[in-house]
């Protein structure tokens, strides 16, 4: 198949059938179209960097085929780079090169060896000597100048579109820089990395509606987590563990939008002794080492907020106060009643059910879209933090953080609750919304209760998820996901 523009709009029928015939040809000629092996000595980033007249084996995709009749231009591609190969009947027999012509395709995974030379052109090549085949593709590439159009075709079938498009590769690239520059943070502050269980029989860390599954070996129903093993965590610190951290996966069987997904990478880190004041410090200091380390800035255009800059003073703001001051409410004195007419007023859904803990925080959302940051959200209400320790000064708030950047909150921390009374009896109270209708209230998990009556120390705990990944490249979660979940196209 030539690479050419008049050539660009695939007959993917048509071309099937080509390469099925190409296959049966290459097995006739008693070669394995799919070895196991590759003896390649070099890849292309390194060939790149050879001098002329050095001999190099490598391999890699054919992504270019340019028969000009008695010379072939190409071009080939691995992970680390791409660069030109050059078939001449000169150097290769007549017939081998007229089974390279008639039989490869773009796409098939071939391994040559060859000579580094410069064109004309000025463009480094390898004057192929020896080919052979590695893998022969049975279906065609995306066309070189299309591409895939589609958005919904580029997250099914990710491998064509990071294939395609070095872009997306990049971000999968700077995805990866992410979660190490997490990682090799909190290594170096003295964190040390755990994993806790992923199927659990009591959810905890968060309001969220899990995901159920049947265990068949002991036979009884289990949960998805639905945090990143808060209170195994917690557990930890009980047991001496000062300071612990967790990357991994969570699930949370509610609605998807750009910034939210039921099945995504999660950090959490606990810190003994050490309250929310300090878990601001090192969380500012992280987020700038972080973005740094991924992106090489500390500045960000997202959406509609620009020049964000990470490296400015992190303002504080109060949750009651800032409500207050931008809806004309004090949620701290309000009714539910009132609650319900102010959020009619500001035409925001909600449900009849709702505690008022859920009323507020939908109030606190229509005014947290406006803010830039970056911010801390501070001092927030004990009914939206059911895992908070209250404040001293004042037991209706929390020590709560919530770093604000965008008009979104990309993390949640907090000064742990240790009192096991207290927290035995908002575990009480939170399993009386779920027996109202609740489906996202916590669960009474007595266990953790009674691991905390042997005694917690105090504890700063702090999470963000890959949105904060997602906001920073300013794109969808959903798309920042190598992966994404999506619905099989025969139930579309």
């Amino acid at each position: 198949m030539l690479d050419t523009k008049e050539n660009n709009h695939i007959d993917e029928t048509k071309e099937k059938f080509i390469r099925l015939e190409h296959l049966k040809k290459i097995e006739e000629a008693g070669i394995n179209p799919f070895p196991a092996k590759s003896t390649r000595t070099n890849n292309l980033s390194e060939a790149l960097e050879m001098n002329e007249g050095k001999k190099v084996q490598t391999s890699g995709r054919l992504m270019s085929k340019r028969d000009m009749g008695r010379i072939c231009f190409c071009h080939l591609k691995d992970g680390g780079g791409t660069m030109q190969l050059v078939f001449s009947e000169k150097e290769l027999t007549r017939q081998d090169y007229k089974f390279f012509i008639k039989n490869f395709d773009i796409a098939d995974f071939i391994e040559i060896e060859g000579e580094i030379f410069t064109t004309k052109k000025g463009e480094k090549s390898i004057l192929v000597k020896k080919y052979k085949i590695l893998t022969k593709s049975l279906l065609p590439l995306p066309d070189k100048y299309h591409g895939l159009q589609d958005e919904e075709m580029k997250l099914r079938k990710r491998y064509l579109d990071i294939l395609s498009n070095e872009d997306v590769k990049e971000m999968f690239l700077r995805r990866s820089k992410f979660w190490k520059a997490t990682r090799d943070f909190l290594n170096e502050k003295g964190f040390i990395e755990v994993e806790t269980p992923v199927l659990e029989t009591a959810t905890g860390g968060a309001d969220a509606t899990p995901f159920t599954t049947h265990h068949n070996a002991l036979d009884m129903d289990t949960y998805l987590r639905i945090s990143m093993g808060e209170l195994w965590q917690k557990r930890l610190m009980v047991a001496g563990m000062e300071k612990t951290f967790e990357i991994g996966r969570q699930f949370r069987n509610e609605g998807m939008d750009k910034e939210h997904l039921q099945d995504y990478t999660q950090m959490e880190f606990y810190w003994s002794y050490a309250d929310y004041e300090m878990g601001m410090e090192l969380v500012e200091e992280m987020y700038r080492y972080i973005a740094k380390e991924t992106w090489g800035t500390l500045k960000f255009d997202i959406g509609e907020f620009k020049d964000i800059d990470l490296d400015q003073k992190w303002e504080r703001i109060d949750y009651v106060s800032v409500i207050k001051k931008e809806l004309k409410i004090d949620v701290l004195k309000s009714t539910d009643k009132e609650l319900i007419e102010k959020l009619k007023e500001l035409g925001v859904k909600y449900d009849k059910a709702e505690t008022t803990g859920r009323l507020i925080d939908s109030l606190w959302k229509v005014v947290r879209k406006n803010i830039k940051g970056p911010a801390f959200l501070i001092n927030v209400p004990v009914c939206v933090s059911p895992l908070a320790k209250r404040m001293e000064s004042n037991p209706e708030l929390t020590e709560r953080f919530q770093p604000i950047i965008a008009g979104s909150e990309l993390g949640n921390g907090y000064s742990e609750l240790n009192d096991p009374l207290d927290q035995e009896s908002r575990f009480e109270e939170q399993t009386k919304m779920k027996e109202a209708g609740d489906d996202e209230a916590q669960m009474h998990d007595k266990d953790f209760v009674e691991a905390l009556k042997h005694g917690m120390p105090p504890t700063c705990g702090f999470g963000f998820s890959e949105r904060n990944f997602a906001f920073l490249e300013n794109k969808p979660v959903r798309t920042c996901q190598i992966f994404p979940l999506m619905k099989p196209e025969e139930k579309l």
